[in-house]
Order: C-alpha cells, then structure tokens, then sequence
C-alpha cells in the first residue's frame, strides 16, 4: 500500500500534468504567433524575388547581400549601397538622439510628478497619457500644424519680426526628432515616475544637510536611484524610433527615410520582398545588440558606482 507521502506525490504531478494540458492549447497559439511571422521573413529572406511582387522558390542571398551591397547594372561588380548606409545612420542618429531628448524633457517632467501630494498624481498622470488616446498619425499631423511653413511657429516668428521668410523645418531631420520626441515622450515619462515615486526623499534632504548643491545631490542621489527607470525608459523610446514608419513617412518625406520606410519601400514599390525581409531582420538584429550593449554598460557603470 502507497504511503502517503507517495501519494501527495502523485497527485502533485497529476495537477502539474493538468496544469499544462489545460494551458498547452493558449501556449501553442502564442508560440506559433509569435514565431511564424518570423519564421516567414527568415525563409523570405533567402529566396529570389518575383517579377510582381512575391517570392521565386529558388535560394539565394542576394536579399542579405543587398543590405550593404549593390551590384552595378553595367558589369555586375559589388559596391557599398551608400543609400542603405545613409539610412541606417539617419536611423541610429535620430533614435539616439530621440531617447536623449525625451530624457531631457522627461526626468523633469516625471520629477515633478512624483513631488506632487499623493491625490495630485493621478492626475498628472492621466494628462500625460491623454496623447494615446489619439491616433499616431493624427497626432504626427498635428506636429506637421506646429513647424510647417504656414505652422503656428512661422506664423508666430514672421508677426513678431524675428523673421522675415519662413523657416524650413519640415522634411528635415529636425522635424523628425521633434516629431518623435513628441510621439514617444509618454514611454519615458511614466518609467521615470515609476522610479521616483519609489524614493526615499529624506535621502535628498540628507545630501542638502551635509552640504551638497542641487546638481550634486542630482547626480550622486537622485540619479542612481531612478537608473532603472531611465533604462527601461530608454529601451521604450530607442526601439520603436528604430524602426518608426508614420512620422518619418508624414515629416520626413522621400528624402529622409529611416528604416520602417525603407523596408516597407521594399514591400510595396521596390517588389523586392527578400531584400525587405532581410532589411527587417538587420533592424531586429541591431536592436537586440544596441539592448544588449546598453544593458551591460549601465550595469557596468551601476556596480562601478556601487
């Protein structure tokens, strides 16, 4: 006769066989979902473009190769596709420059938050996540309102005599950053609070009482506290303004592509499904290396502070 310590066995591996027949059904669909796009894109990637559109069954790396490299029309010789090269550094560039600047604009605007008294915080909160409750290409024209030639901006500096003819800033990398910045500022604000509000501020009045500026209790109290909430912040802003498609394609026009254009150019007008797969996968590739060097050196940097 089983003991009962065999018996409490038994039936906990009867509820843990359960367990998993009961959710095998969602964990199938979710795995499938999640892989099978990309399972596509790896086989596209590798095949030979139609004349129309789609794919030839045929392997080739041509797709791969055409990320950096383009073939002379002439006598077939290998170049570097300055215009991917071009595209891939406006990229980097605008999303890098897109995470600083939301920061910037964020670490105060989260600080502030999270000193207000506790029944003023929601309500700070709800307007700054009141922009997702708008389309993103309503509001990335509404930012092509502010600095278009006739925006309020010119309209503004020409009345006021600043100027006399109207500033082009639509279509330029400028207009890109400030449409960005203003499209992801969000996704930094709201981990920036959610470190903050975790703070001990007696901590920052014990940096005042043993004599330290602002920008010293700044930078050795308040900082290191909130590091996690600028990474994860940063992570937020980096990787969807890698591969933006909407405010690049409204403010930056055709000749200020990022990569969500370019791919999606390959797609539709270029018919070069294969290149576009490739070009995808390059995205997702320098995306998980950017995650994984910024990782390690905030980590670095934090047990070097600690």
């Amino acid at each position: 006769m089983a003991s009962a310590e065999e018996v409490a066995k038994d039936a906990e591996r009867r509820e843990i066989r359960d367990r998993w027949l009961l959710s095998a059904p969602a964990l199938i669909i979710i795995f499938l979902a999640a892989t099978g796009p990309l399972l596509i894109v790896v086989i596209y990637s590798f095949l030979t473009p139609g004349p129309y559109g789609d794919v030839v069954w045929k392997f080739s790396t041509d797709g791969w190769l055409s990320v950096l490299m383009q073939r002379d029309i002439f006598d077939d010789t290998l170049a570097f596709a300055d215009a991917h090269l071009s595209i891939f550094w406006r990229s980097a560039k605008l999303s890098f420059l897109t995470t600083i600047f939301t920061l910037l604009f964020g670490f105060p605007t989260a600080y502030f938050i999270a000193t207000r008294p506790a029944r003023q915080r929601n309500i700070w909160l709800f307007l700054i996540t009141i922009p997702f409750w708008t389309n993103l290409l309503i509001r990335t024209f509404a930012i092509q309102e502010v600095i278009r030639n006739e925006g309020i901006v010119n309209t503004v500096l020409i009345k006021l005599g600043i100027i006399s003819q109207p500033i082009q800033m639509m279509f330029t990398d400028f207009a890109l950053m400030v449409g960005m910045t203003y499209v992801y500022l969000p996704l930094m604000v709201l981990p920036l609070y959610a470190s903050m509000e975790k703070i001990d501020f007696r901590l920052v009045e014990a940096g005042y009482d043993l004599y330290a500026n602002r920008f010293q209790v700044l930078r050795r109290v308040i900082i290191p506290l909130v590091k996690p909430g600028i990474v994860a912040g940063s992570i937020l802003v980096f990787i969807p303004a890698l591969g933006a498609y909407v405010t690049p394609r409204v403010l930056g026009g055709s000749k200020n592509m990022m990569l969500g254009n370019l791919i999606e150019l390959q797609f539709g007008q270029g018919r070069n499904w294969p290149l576009g797969s490739a070009l995808s996968l390059s995205l997702m590739a320098i995306v998980m290396v950017a995650l994984l060097l910024y990782v390690r050196s905030v980590g670095r940097r934090g047990g070097a502070h600690g």
